[in-house]
């Protein structure tokens, strides 16, 4: 049962009233089915969940109410203020356990048999029935005073919840495969038993929650460095659906989000239309002689849209490198780099070709050839891609048409194995 207590007079809602999410990256939409015997309904909250609930996104569904009241209540183990408790005193060798009074739950403060009082840490208590999952926290308690009974759905923003992709390219001699896992948190101490779940991938705006973001952030950090596994029967993703620019995807059944866990599931094996390995350049146009190597680059595009998430590169099974993609549609390329490939070396030489000057003397309109020369130790041959940004009032890149501030010099050339070559584009930068 979702640890989320909703409480109508006497009546405690079941298990079976399974929750609904609609998790985002970094935020979830919680749908809670309540229902009311009477007037009152009642909604409690543990404060480290209410934290994390962004302001103003409460609501409740299908339920009429004539007002409603916010209040902190005291944590559980000050409802056993003035009643007995069992303390645990002694080493592994000799415990005992004595009977004293809870008189102060906020510092643990007790009285014995004596008549004496004194500090305790909780761990020596014990109690005669479970305590709850967070005995010292205290709770928000939501009270809606209602015209009518009912049931509706409680509807809430939180921080707590959220999901992302990750993506591994494999890729060999003989091609190249894309798959994803979608990773779903919940960095607070409430599990929830889901009902229908849906997660959506795009840019979405909500209401800013600093301390929420930073919470989530924090646990989330943490549950990365080691994510907790799950032994549960595992639903599948379902296939994506556009909405006002937004991807959904749904799962196919219900499934259990335990407290302070991360669910992992197989997302995405879309397949590749393209995909290239290359050596790269992308740099800005100056007038200076450079040497240096090239970044070891991939470009691809899927046949499916790429929520943005990190994606990790194997090469015959060995990683190569790490990074992260942006969001992309489908059918969009996907090119980066994963850092030097030292066996690709390059020199970029600058000739100044023709200068015209103004009725002043003033330099106004320069043509240069730029020439990279490529050196490979590779065994064998490899495609290099150079581009240069160049700045200028018109700017002409050999033979294309004129751009004005600004333009862009690519070059595209294969380097053969343990081998040479040289290739050059002209530059005219005009300033009149």
């Amino acid at each position: 049962m979702q640890r989320i207590l909703m409480m109508v007079a006497a009546l405690t809602l079941g298990a079976a009233n399974a929750t609904d999410l609609r998790i985002y990256p970094s935020f979830a939409e919680v749908r809670q089915p309540v229902t009311s015997t009477g007037n009152t309904l009642n909604v409690s909250l543990p404060q480290q969940a209410w934290e994390n609930v962004l302001a103003g996104s409460l609501d409740l569904e299908g339920l009429v109410f004539n007002g409603a009241v916010q209040k902190l209540e005291a944590n559980w183990l000050s409802g056993l203020e003035g009643k007995t408790v069992f303390l645990m005193q002694g080493d592994g060798n000799s415990e005992k356990t004595e009977p004293v009074t809870l008189i102060r739950a906020r510092d643990l403060l007790v009285k014995d048999a004596a008549g004496r009082y004194f500090n305790v840490r909780y761990e020596q208590l014990r109690f005669d029935t479970p305590p709850p999952t967070n005995p010292l926290s205290p709770s928000q308690t939501l009270s809606y005073t209602l015209p009518k009974a009912g049931s509706g759905t409680l509807v809430y923003l939180t921080r707590s919840v959220g999901w992302s992709p990750r993506y591994t390219l494999k890729a060999s001699n003989a091609g190249a495969q894309l798959s994803a896992l979608a990773d779903i948190r919940n960095t607070t101490e409430l599990p929830y038993d889901v009902k229908d779940t849906e997660l959506y991938s795009g840019d979405v705006n909500v209401q800013a929650n600093p301390q929420a973001q930073a919470n989530y952030e924090a646990a989330d950090m943490v549950m990365r460095a080691a994510p907790a596994p799950v032994a549960a029967p595992a639903p599948k993703i379902g296939d994506g659906a556009e909405l006002r620019g937004l991807y959904r995807y749904a799962l196919s059944t219900p499934f259990t989000l335990p407290a302070n866990s991360v669910v992992t599931l197989p997302f995405l094996t879309p397949k590749l239309t393209s995909f290239e390995r290359y050596v790269g350049l992308n740099t800005f146009f100056d007038i200076a002689t450079r040497t240096g190597t090239l970044d070891r680059s991939y470009r691809f595009k899927a046949d499916a849209r790429l929520p943005a998430g990190p994606i990790t590169v194997r090469e015959e099974g060995r990683l190569v490198g790490q990074t992260r993609l942006d969001e992309t549609r489908e059918g969009g390329t996907v090119d980066f780099s994963l850092g030097d490939d030292p066996d690709v070396e390059y020199t970029r030489t600058v000739q100044t070709v023709n200068q015209t000057k103004n009725t002043k003397g003033e330099v106004v309109k320069t043509t240069y050839k730029v020439t990279y020369a490529f050196e490979s130790s590779k065994e064998r041959s490899v495609r290099a891609e150079i581009t240069e940004r160049v700045g200028g009032r018109i700017i002409i890149i050999d033979s294309a048409a004129p751009t004005r501030n600004g333009g862009v010099a690519s070059l595209k050339v294969d380097v053969p194995a343990k081998g040479k070559v040289s290739r050059s584009f002209t530059v005219v930068v005009d300033n009149s």
